[in-house]
C-alpha cells in the first residue's frame, strides 16, 4: 500500500517579529481558517498544533508564537532553538518593523539550529496604499541572507496557506528519507596492521 511508505515528520515552527506584525494572525488564519480584526497582543508565547498531508509525508507542526514586545525579547531563544523552520514576520506599513526583522534573522542566524528552514514574510499586502517597504527590497535582503522571501496577508488569507506548504516540502525534502543508524566506513587497512575502535 503506497500509504505505508508516508513519513510522519513532528516540526517545531517558530514566528518571530515586532508586536503588531501579524504573526499570531497568520497563525489563527491557517490554523483556524479565521481573521480577527482586534487581535490581542500574545503574551510571552501561544502553542498551537497543525497537521499537513502532502503526498509524501505527513507532517504535524508544533507552532510557537512569539510575543513581539521587548519585554519577552530575552525567551525567543527558548523558542527558536530547536526549531526546524522559523518564519521571521514585519508589516510592509511600517520600516521600523522591517528593520527589526533584520535584527531577529541575524540573531537566529547566529543562535538558532544550522539547518534551520527561515522564511521573511511581508504581511499586510492588503494594505497597499500605506506600504512602506517595497517588495523589492524585502525581496532583495532576503535573497542576500539566504532566506525565502513571501509576502502576505492574514486578512485576506492570501499566500498564507502557501507559505506553511512550503515550510512543509522544504521539511519533507531535508529529512532522511528512512531512519539511518550510523554509518561505520572500512577504512583502507595499513599494511598488516589491526584496525582499533574508537580510539581517543
Amino acid at each position: 500500500m503506497a500509504r505505508s511508505k508516508n513519513k510522519n515528520i513532528q516540526a517545531k515552527l517558530v514566528l518571530l517579529g515586532d508586536m503588531g506584525t501579524g504573526k499570531t494572525s497568520l497563525v489563527l488564519r491557517f490554523v483556524k481558517g479565521q481573521f480577527l480584526d482586534f487581535q490581542e497582543s500574545t503574551i510571552g508565547a501561544a502553542f498551537f498544533t497543525q497537521v499537513l498531508s502532502l503526498n509524501e509525508a505527513r507532517i504535524k507542526f508544533d507552532i510557537w508564537d512569539t510575543a513581539g514586545q521587548e519585554r519577552y525579547h530575552s525567551l525567543a531563544p527558548m523558542y527558536y532553538r530547536g526549531a526546524a523552520a522559523a518564519v521571521v514576520v514585519y508589516d510592509v506599513t511600517s520600516s521600523d518593523t522591517f528593520e527589526r526583522a533584520k535584527k531577529w534573522v541575524r540573531e537566529v542566524q547566529r543562535q538558532g539550529n544550522q539547518n534551520l528552514i527561515m522564511f521573511l514574510v511581508a504581511n499586510k499586502v492588503d494594505l497597499e496604499e500605506k506600504r512602506q517597504v517595497g517588495n523589492e527590497e524585502g525581496e532583495l535582503y532576503a535573497k542576500e541572507n539566504g532566506l525565502t522571501f513571501l509576502e502576505t496577508s492574514a486578512k485576506t488569507a492570501h499566500n498564507v496557506n502557501e507559505l506553511f506548504y512550503e515550510i512543509a516540502k522544504r521539511l519533507v525534502k531535508a529529512a532522511p528519507s528512512r531512519p539511518t543508524g550510523m554509518k561505520l566506513h572500512n577504512r583502507p587497512r595499513e599494511s598488516g596492521g589491526r584496525l582499533f575502535c574508537c580510539s581517543s
